[in-house]
């Protein structure tokens, strides 16, 4: 392993943070809160790092108060499209070429801000958006999406130090490329960790992104960009759109460019991706990569040794937090007959 690579920071010591109820941490993000929720949002696209901003103004919601009017996004149609397509093939000679170290870099410190003066505004914006309550929204939008970053710096650290054995008179090296065109990042409303990192994770390895969050997740997704272009993401690198799912998907997976796919949301949406990018396999300059994650169901499996009050609320929690809307809620629990009783009763009193 290179000195260059064994150095590459990707762990930051930070103070140890307390959102219990009353702490400072809870007040100084409510107090976050409050004003966001009070502000009218205007929040625009950007392609090729510039706001982009249309006739079309949708209107945002609060899941928690479908009256209360927290603003509006512009949203975009086909010509945003081929303009995000194009800023990001533009980008991609110059972002190919920027050494890999100077790219993790910039996600380092886009970590960095994150975890500080972005902290409470992330949050704030995925509980009034999103609809998470404070501790929600801190194992989400702030802690996971941190991690993702960091531990996907270490992650690339280790896979470019990863060389074939060489021998005497021979030197055997491996160069790790990006793909040969653009890729496509489509994010679910329920996670903003999940949103920001299937554009970033591509990016970092010297890929070049159109983003298309959800139509829910916009709040969120801008503190994201701008944290991101705070940071130093160079113009063109990660652009973020908003406009129809279908006819976006239509135009993308019909571009001679297309080299990769990055999803999470239903099965029926991926299944339906999957077999347009396989109609439209012998327009590709390439073969496209394609990652996806869809629903599924989960369980929780009950040992007779265990305490009944954390099976309880684990199974409560599990179930019904965030009203299921995530592809992590349990739909099934196997539990003892011996404890069911108990359980049952516990569950009913918490619920």
């Amino acid at each position: 392993m290179s000195k260059a690579i064994s150095q590459v920071p990707f762990a930051i010591n930070e103070p140890v943070r307390t959102y219990e109820p009353g702490s400072e941490e809870v007040k100084s993000l409510i107090a976050t809160y409050k004003k966001m929720w009070k502000e009218k949002v205007e929040i625009p696209m950007v392609i090729n790092g510039k706001e982009i901003k249309t006739s079309e103004k949708v209107v945002i919601n609060s899941p928690q108060d479908h009256q209360h009017d927290l603003g509006f996004y512009y949203k975009g149609d086909m010509s945003h499209v081929d303009d995000a397509i194009n800023s990001a093939l533009a980008a991609r000679e110059k972002w190919n070429n920027l050494g890999w170290e100077h790219r993790a870099a910039i996600f380092l410190k886009a970590a960095d801000l994150l975890a500080g003066p972005y902290r409470n505004r992330l949050n704030a914006a995925t509980m009034i958006a999103q609809s998470k309550n404070v501790h929600q929204a801190e194992i989400d939008a702030a802690c996971e999406f941190i991690d993702f970053l960091r531990f996907n710096v270490e992650f690339m650290t280790e896979m470019y130090s990863e060389q074939p054995v060489s021998d005497s008179g021979i030197w055997n090296r491996s160069e790790y490329r990006p793909l040969e065109g653009f890729c496509f990042a489509v994010t679910p409303f329920n996670f903003t960790a999940i949103a920001g990192n299937l554009p970033t994770c591509m990016a970092m390895m010297g890929n070049v992104v159109v983003w298309k969050p959800s139509d829910k997740q916009v709040y969120s997704a801008t503190v994201i960009m701008d944290a991101l272009i705070e940071a130093g993401l160079p113009a063109g690198v990660i652009n973020m759109i908003f406009t129809g799912g279908k006819e976006t998907a239509d135009k993308v997976f019909a571009h001679p460019d297309f080299a990769g796919l990055h999803f999470t949301g239903s099965t029926t949406v991926f299944q339906n991706m999957w077999k347009a990018i396989g109609d439209n396999i012998h327009n590709y300059k390439t073969y496209p990569r394609i990652v996806g994650e869809t629903g599924g169901k989960d369980f929780i499996m009950v040992h007779p040794s265990a305490n009944v009050d954390a099976v309880a609320t684990a199974m409560v929690r599990g179930a019904f937090e965030y009203q299921g809307q995530k592809c992590s809620a349990a739909s099934r629990a196997y539990v003892p007959q011996s404890l069911w009783a108990d359980v049952k009763k516990v569950m009913e009193a918490q619920m």
